[in-house]
């Protein structure tokens, strides 16, 4: 717990942004040597000097303050991730601007194995919706977790598809995590905390400011494999997260649309730019990250396995191929004559061999 104090404290000086205090750590080795060192050692570290060094006095009262933010998180069930962790997500560790804490709200698995960023503008058109949906809906086949910001338009609609199709999903928040901006799109982000949530680099408290926009979208790009900007403006943080990306060397797709409807004039500046590929489909997003080799060998290792299975862990499985890979439970026993009390525990044991996963709802999937 000593150490949480000190890692957010560090986080708390203004000033000193996840740059520097990551080469204040590496120097220093803690955030504790950090606040210890004098004066002049501060000082003669590269972005430092005397006006830093003295904020990095005030010690007490920064220690304070991260008391208050370890409590109130406590209370509101909120997770804090410091950056050497191993709960802090891998991919935003290859990011240099990355936040050295993080904070999260939900049934969430920062390192899960696919992303995919989901952005566009507010001001959606019903296409941008539909495509959308579309996008999401695709990447069911590949079970990635959809991330974006949860706001008003494109991205509170990626958000919901993937609600809808039982994927996970993350909405990466301007603000604390006990407050959710736009505040019209509270009850969706109650509902992603049972299968994804909410993350932030904003302690609780803190109220959504139009200077952490930008600051946010760095995380959704972070966090992606791969960036789909379905609609977006000549201006606007749709387009600010795609130049992101792209800049972390992230493959970025826009979609393209209409030379005379404003909301397509950042999808085709992105694409005249060459800061994305033009998007014809989610196979474009399997073929960018080899996804479709993976999916090859790991569906030849299921195979294998399907091949030794024998009684009802069979009849399960066929089961399932029977209707589309995915039941739920109550249809599964139904289905299979396998009474609930004895599924449960094959169940398990298929899950344990990777040939079944779980989902919200109590429902089963192959793979």
């Amino acid at each position: 717990m000593e150490e949480k104090r000190y890692q957010i404290a560090l986080s708390l000086v203004s000033g000193i942004g996840p740059v520097l205090s990551k080469q204040l750590i590496n120097h220093f080795e803690t955030p504790q040597e950090v606040f210890k060192a004098s004066k002049g050692r501060l000082s003669k570290i590269n972005g430092v000097g005397n006006k830093l060094s003295n904020l990095l006095s005030n010690e007490k009262q920064l220690l304070e303050k991260a008391d208050l933010i370890i409590q109130q998180s406590e209370k509101a069930d909120i997770q804090i991730h410091y950056f050497k962790e191993t709960s802090y997500p891998e991919r935003l560790l290859q990011v240099q601007d990355a936040p050295v804490v993080l904070y999260s709200k939900g049934n969430l698995d920062l390192n899960v194995a696919k992303t995919v960023g989901v952005v566009g503008t507010r001001k959606a058109t019903k296409y941008g919706l539909n495509t959308t949906e579309t996008i999401v809906n695709d990447s069911l086949s590949n079970n990635a977790s959809i991330i974006s910001g949860l706001a008003y338009g494109i991205d509170v609609k990626a958000h919901q598809a993937a609600l809808n199709a039982g994927l996970s999903t993350i909405g990466v928040l301007a603000c604390g995590l006990d407050y959710v901006y736009p505040a019209g799109n509270r009850e969706v982000a109650k509902k992603m905390l049972a299968n994804g949530g909410l993350i932030s680099e904003y302690p609780i408290g803190t109220k959504a400011d139009p200077r952490y926009f930008p600051a946010r979208n760095r995380i959704i790009a972070g966090l992606s494999d791969a960036l789909i900007v379905v609609e977006a403006a000549k201006k606007g943080g749709a387009l600010i997260t795609g130049n992101i990306a792209h800049s972390y060397e992230k493959p970025v797709f826009a979609v393209p649309g209409q030379l005379d409807k404003s909301n397509s004039e950042g999808c085709n500046q992105l694409i005249r730019n060459f800061k994305a590929s033009i998007y014809t489909g989610f196979r474009d997003v399997v073929e960018a990250l080899n996804w479709d080799l993976e999916k090859a060998q790991k569906t030849m290792a299921i195979t294998s396995k399907l091949e030794k299975l024998t009684g009802r862990e069979k009849v399960v499985v066929d089961t399932l191929l029977k209707n589309g890979q995915q039941m739920k439970l109550d249809d599964l026993s139904w289905q299979s004559q396998i009474p609930l009390n004895q599924l449960a525990s094959i169940l398990l044991q298929l899950e344990f061999e990777g040939i079944v996963k779980p989902l919200p709802g109590k429902e089963y999937r192959l793979g």
